[in-house]
């Protein structure tokens, strides 16, 4: 709250001149020449009187316990895992060593492969014009439906079939089709963020390249592909967090990693210090890989609203260059959807073996759980938000921040957390994977409210609570109305990605209680994929759908291109 503050100066008359006109009242108007100077000075002062209400105090509260609710079991594993070094405790296991090479190998592999694809279609569909430009920008989402257990699963299958070598014949081979895999699932994070620098990144700058000489691709990789490397990186960042949380495809591929590594050493060799040994430095990389996601992003900002300017520069191609626009454009959405598709055509006639009882009675489960994990991550979002948006207090700022990172959490570690967190209240494992699906994917559901909320002007709830509205009847008449797009989508994907979760259920299950996604893991690992067909159809299907919620963020970037950007013909 603020209130005006008005300070009245004595007026000071001209000792030389002295005219009616110059006061009216009490009010002196201003002068041209230094006769009078103005003496009603109006400052925005803030209202330090005024108090929250106890309904406000009660919603920062509860904002308070979802936020260190949310943060409690990290909090509980680094604890453990603090204790562990100072009693000496350093060992990672027989295969720690390797796991964590694993990992980097996987890790740098990975990046470069996902930000050659990322970048080059990010450009081509943003900045290049071509037939079948319109349909092939939005199939770039495709590939975030197929989850890389999934086509891991099919790769192996189909290896089998037709005598590829895949899994079991070396270390750099399998490493090889785990990037490959990786990279084909991840690559659109780099695509979304490249897009979206290169979209705001104004014609002034390539024009003053042109001006010089310089010629198209010149311009790009002097001018446009420095000012996006930020957003590159920060996606880059997030393909990372994929990669470490993965589970099932490393596993099926037979790629040492830490992820598969905290399992085994915590279920199958009964060795808990070993795997909080590896989890910690998990969480070492993880944090390393967030903090240089939000450096990025920060950048990335910076550098869009310092040389944004006209709309974007558009190149057409023909002929041999957009074929191979096209062609680049195609293979990634034709090999990661394509292949499950091809895989299913060849096995019609076993369909009739993967339909029985039990699919029904799984089915139910995992869209039961799906749809209570994403009702919790939403509300939880949605206080953590509002909470954020009535309170100014530094401290909340932190608390939400810290509850909104649990995605960038491998499944493994939250899992082990949970357990760690749980064991002493002896806390339902049921109950522990909701508590880990809504606190993993709370900023699934977050980040859309959060910017939402950021275009809904203050000046709103300033009227609002102008005219003696609380908090809560703002809250019914103006935000939930203007929030109802984002928490739909918000609802959408953590119950996609719920659905799709296969290393904290695979963790924390109870006994005898299996999703589409853990019988998909474990008819592949049994290799038994054709009674794994119609679960897997019904991820994909599901992936589909959540790729499809993304679309508007394609249209909402498109729309900042201009309507008719300066084009020049290749």
């Amino acid at each position: 709250m603020i209130e005006a503050g008005v300070r009245f100066a004595r007026p000071r008359a001209d000792p030389h001149r002295s005219s009616p006109d110059s006061f009216h009242g009490n009010v002196a108007t201003p002068r041209r020449d230094n006769g009078v100077r103005p003496i009603a000075e109006v400052k925005l002062l803030p209202n330090r009187s005024v108090v929250p209400s106890p309904t406000r105090l009660a919603l920062i509260l509860i904002a308070s316990i979802t936020g260190l609710v949310a943060i409690w079991p990290v909090l509980t594993l680094v604890r453990e895992a603090l204790t562990s070094l100072h009693s000496g405790f350093s060992d990672l296991g027989p295969d720690g060593m390797r796991q964590i090479v694993g990992t980097i190998q996987l890790l740098l592999g990975t990046a470069t492969l996902g930000t050659l694809l990322g970048t080059a279609n990010g450009w081509l569909l943003c900045n290049c014009r071509f037939p079948g430009r319109a349909w092939l920008r939005i199939a770039q989402l495709i590939p975030l439906a197929t989850p890389a257990y999934l086509l891991s699963a099919i790769l192996v299958d189909l290896g089998s079939r037709h005598s590829w070598t895949i899994h079991g014949m070396g270390w750099g081979i399998a490493m090889g089709w785990g990037i490959a895999v990786m990279a084909l699932t991840t690559y659109p994070y780099v695509f979304l963020l490249s897009t979206e620098s290169f979209s705001v990144s104004g014609q002034r700058q390539l024009e003053a390249c042109r001006s010089l000489g310089v010629g198209p691709w010149s311009a790009f990789r002097r001018v446009a592909l420095p000012i996006a490397l930020p957003a590159i990186g920060a996606g880059v960042a997030l393909m990372g967090m994929e990669v470490v949380n993965e589970l099932g495809a490393v596993q099926l591929l037979g790629i040492p990693s830490l992820s598969a590594g905290i399992l085994e050493t915590w279920q199958s060799n009964g060795d808990p210090a070993g795997a909080i040994s590896l989890a910690l430095i998990t969480l070492v990389i993880v944090l390393t890989l967030v903090v240089c996601e939000r450096s990025l992003r920060r950048r990335s900002r910076r550098w869009s609203d310092g040389v944004a300017g006209g709309d974007a520069t558009a190149w057409h191609l023909h002929g041999f260059r957009a074929g191979v626009a096209q062609l680049l454009a195609v293979i990634p959405p034709i090999v990661s959807l394509g292949t499950p598709l091809l895989w299913a055509a060849s096995n019609l006639d076993q369909l009739q073996t993967s339909w029985n009882d039990d699919l029904i009675s799984l089915s139910g489960r995992s869209l039961l759980l799906a749809l209570v994990a994403a009702v919790l991550a939403v509300t939880a979002a949605l206080v953590l938000a509002i909470a954020k948006r009535w309170s100014s207090a530094p401290w909340l700022k932190s608390l939400t921040f810290l509850a909104g990172t649990g995605y960038a959490i491998p499944g493994t570690v939250l899992a082990l957390a949970l357990l760690l967190t749980g064991a002493p209240w002896q806390v339902a494992p049921l109950l522990l994977l909701l508590w880990g699906y809504s606190d993993r994917f709370l900023a699934v559901a977050k980040g859309g409210l959060d910017a939402a909320l950021e275009r809904i002007s203050p000046s709103l709830d300033e009227a609002a609570t102008g005219m003696g509205s609380p908090w809560q009847r703002v809250l019914q008449r103006v935000h939930l109305p203007l929030l109802r797009g984002p928490i739909t989508v918000g609802l959408l994907l953590v119950f996609v990605d719920t659905v799709k979760e296969l290393p904290l259920t695979f963790a924390l299950r109870p006994f005898d209680f299996d999703t589409l996604s853990v019988r998909v893991f474990q008819y592949a690992g049994d290799e038994r994929l054709a009674e794994a067909m119609l679960p897997a159809l019904m991820i994909l299907v599901l992936g589909l759908v959540a790729a499809m919620a993304l679309v508007p963020t394609l249209d909402h970037a498109s729309r900042r291109e201009g309507s008719s950007p300066p084009q020049q013909t290749l």
